[in-house]
């Protein structure tokens, strides 16, 4: 039952639906990639101080603020290594400038952009590569504790690059143990891998591609009985990690989702007229698949051709990739705005943004990357503040992941004085996302999305002076789900 306590004049409160209500709170997801391999987004170089380290992260939490985002895609693990402290594999070479060498004085990257995040009202999405184990810009010797050294059976030099192969179940497991821990160790909200399965295709002098040289798995999957071909259990050991991440996540937190990057195309000629590398030939990714059976808990193909390239065309493949979600999981294409200024404009990758929605069954973007954001590349993040992303919105709810409401908040209100009014919650148990604070003034109703740890909010008054028409306050559980709202009227 609502408890409410008011401070100050006297006031009428219920619980629930009034006849004339607030317009509903919108729905989208708002997110960038946050690439920490090479440097490329943050820290800005490696042996930075601390401090800079933590002052550049914090800029990039403030960018995807101010422009209306409501999550970050933060790179954790690039090559068998890590951004956080972990007993599994060694510290990033991108912290400190040497793998395996811990920042001094020593702090948590991952747990500081957890807490600013969502100190924010953004979600942290931890974004890991499964496979890579060395890049092949790497700018210092690998540590003792690094898989080459640690399990170099599990590794395969290919090019420039090291790869954990992806026929060996405990390459596999590896990666698993990882996902497990972050996970467990850490208050996510979600966990992300991109188009790394199998390599891209290294390439002799002449341009001959390269054969990936994994005839040592191949041949112990020949030897226990296996009998599908190479390319299919190649696949095959592609579609086991996924269906193993997938459950990883949510055995450690039903909550937490599990996104996948694939690259945009499936395979040339889905649909008609499309060209292209075939991912399900070259990666062995076969993300049709994952996506028509709800392997994960969203998709974000990577559309980043413009609508002039025809072979590629944006709004084609987008149109593709809705018809092929039957198992009705989120569909949040990542748009390519680090290209602004070379084959695209601004406008191209706002009006990619204000493309996707109802009409393509998806309701959210994820931007390529943030440097583009935070340099405003031109005007990006003004032209979407301005446009598709005007109002705030909520991350969309994932019901399958969990349908239960929270329960109704209780309040205390202080609307005495001339300042504005103080409210504070008690929002009652469990972990939630967000709280939403809708209030009605002389003409319109007025929407304030604030995080899920707010305990305390202040709501101005309106025009005239005077306290709202009315206050509705309802939290948003970890999946989305709305409570029910404590209604505030004065008297």
């Amino acid at each position: 039952m609502l408890r409410l306590l008011i401070v100050g004049l006297l006031a009428a409160v219920t619980l629930g639906a009034a006849p004339a209500g607030p317009p509903p709170v919108p729905r989208e997801f708002r997110a960038m990639w946050i690439a920490t391999v090479g440097n490329i987004d943050w820290p800005s170089k490696p042996g930075l101080p601390v401090a800079q380290q933590q002052a550049e992260l914090r800029t990039l939490l403030d960018t995807a603020q101010r422009w209306h985002l409501n999550a970050v895609i933060l790179q954790i693990r690039t090559s068998c290594d890590a951004l956080y402290p972990s007993a599994l594999e060694p510290w990033s070479e991108y912290l400190s400038g040497r793998m395996g060498v811990a920042p001094l004085p020593a702090w948590d990257p991952l747990a500081f952009a957890v807490t600013e995040a969502h100190a924010r009202g953004l979600e942290l999405h931890a974004w890991l590569n499964p496979f890579r184990a060395r890049y092949s810009q790497a700018i210092s010797p690998v540590a003792a504790g690094h898989v080459s050294r640690t399990r170099p059976d599990l590794v395969i030099p290919y090019g420039k690059f090291l790869w954990l192969d992806p026929g060996l179940p405990e390459a596999r497991e590896l990666t698993l143990k990882v996902v497990s821990d972050v996970v467990r160790r850490y208050d996510l909200d979600g966990i992300h891998i991109d188009d790394y399965f199998y390599p891209y295709p290294e390439k002799t002098a002449l341009g001959t591609p390269v054969p990936f040289p994994d005839d040592r798995s191949w041949a112990a999957y020949q030897r226990s009985g296996g009998r599908l071909d190479r390319a299919d259990w190649r696949r095959e050991n592609v579609n086991a990690l996924v269906r193993a991440m997938n459950a990883a996540v949510h055995r450690e937190k039903p909550w937490v989702k599990f996104g996948i990057s694939p690259f945009g195309i499936w395979k040339p000629g889905f649909p008609e007229g499309i060209r292209g590398m075939d991912q399900h030939e070259v990666l062995y990714a076969d993300a049709r698949k994952w996506i028509r059976e709800g392997l994960a808990d969203y998709f974000a193909p990577q559309l980043y051709w413009t609508e002039r390239q025809t072979e590629q065309r944006f709004s084609k493949l987008l149109a593709w990739w809705a018809s092929e979600n039957v198992g009705k999981r989120h569909l949040w294409p990542g748009i390519n705005a680090a290209d602004i200024g070379k084959n695209r404009t601004a406008a191209d990758v706002v009006w990619q943004a204000d493309r996707v929605g109802p009409e393509t069954h998806s309701s959210g973007v994820i931007l390529w990357n943030a440097r583009a954001l935070l340099e405003n590349r031109d005007g990006l993040g003004s032209r979407l503040h301005q446009g598709p992303f005007a109002h705030h919105a909520l991350v969309p709810a994932s019901p399958w992941l969990g349908s239960q409401p929270p329960e109704p908040p209780s309040l205390e209100v202080a609307h005495g004085g001339r300042g504005p009014l103080t409210v504070e919650l008690n929002p009652g148990k469990g972990r939630l996302s967000a709280v939403v604070v809708q209030t009605q003034g002389e003409w319109a109703w007025k929407t304030e999305i604030h995080p899920g740890a707010a305990r305390t909010v202040s709501v101005p008054r309106t025009y005239s002076g005077a306290p709202p028409k009315e206050m509705r306050i309802f939290t948003v559980s970890s999946t989305g789900i709305e409570s029910a709202p404590a209604v505030w009227r004065p008297r």
